[in-house]
């Protein structure tokens, strides 16, 4: 890894749902309004319980598969289980062991941005992974770093949002775009680090996508202004 890690309040929650530990509140603080409980089971949703955006982009997804920011492993589970060849990256030791103990039989422990491996076929970004980027000036910087890890014919198959609805009748930001958030995560009545957040929307993705050199196909749209996209490289088609 290329950086030690601080308090990580999602790992620990997510370790003791495992474990069965006595129930604490995960919490999120956010840069736009109240904090919120985020539920832990989120991360040990079924195929079924998954909405369609995310059972979309497992259906797709194939050859060697990476699933980026892989949480407890749930999509890579459900992947097992289709026969897919796919590993698990997490930037946390202790999601690692989880998912390890979860019965997910690949898995990396490193910072995206300085993991390199063998071209994967299919890199999987969902529960908004493209988010840690960050920001939007680290998104072509995430984007060109992900085409040394896809082959030629590869897949980029990622889910974000249009969050302008959170504004409501707000001003959008003037110095930033407003898909940028800072969250913090509280477990056990100890708080983890504010970090930044990126949703971006379908045209501004498709924008940027391009300058990198990648297609952007919009596979599917919901009510909630939630997406699934496709990137595939321009020198394929």
């Amino acid at each position: 890894m290329s950086k030690t890690l601080s308090y990580q309040p999602v790992s620990e929650a997510i370790s003791d749902a495992l474990a069965q530990m006595p129930h604490h509140d995960l919490l999120l603080h956010t840069s736009y309004g109240a904090t919120e409980q985020m539920p832990v089971e989120v991360f040990f949703r079924s195929y079924e319980e998954m909405p369609l955006l995310e059972q979309y982009a497992l259906e797709m997804c194939q050859g060697k598969i990476l699933d980026i920011g892989a949480g407890a492993g749930a999509h890579c589970l459900v992947l097992q289980e289709m026969n897919q060849q796919v590993s698990a990256l997490e930037i946390s030791p202790l999601l690692t062991k989880v998912m390890q103990k979860r019965g997910v039989k690949n898995t990396f422990t490193a910072d995206i941005f300085t993991f390199t491996q063998l071209p994967f076929d299919t890199l999987l970004l969902l529960m908004n992974g493209i988010g840690l980027a960050g920001q939007l000036s680290k998104l072509q910087q995430l984007l060109q770093h992900l085409k040394s890890l896809l082959s030629p014919q590869g897949q980029i198959l990622l889910d974000s949002s249009d969050i302008r609805y959170l504004y409501g009748d707000t001003d959008m930001p003037e110095n930033s775009y407003f898909g940028e958030i800072a969250y913090q995560y509280e477990y056990r009545g100890k708080k983890g680090d504010w970090f930044s957040w990126l949703y971006v929307d379908i045209d501004t993705l498709s924008s940027i996508a391009s300058q990198c050199g990648y297609h952007c196909q919009l596979i599917h749209e919901n009510e909630e202004e939630q997406y699934l996209a496709r990137l595939t490289l321009l020198e394929t088609e």
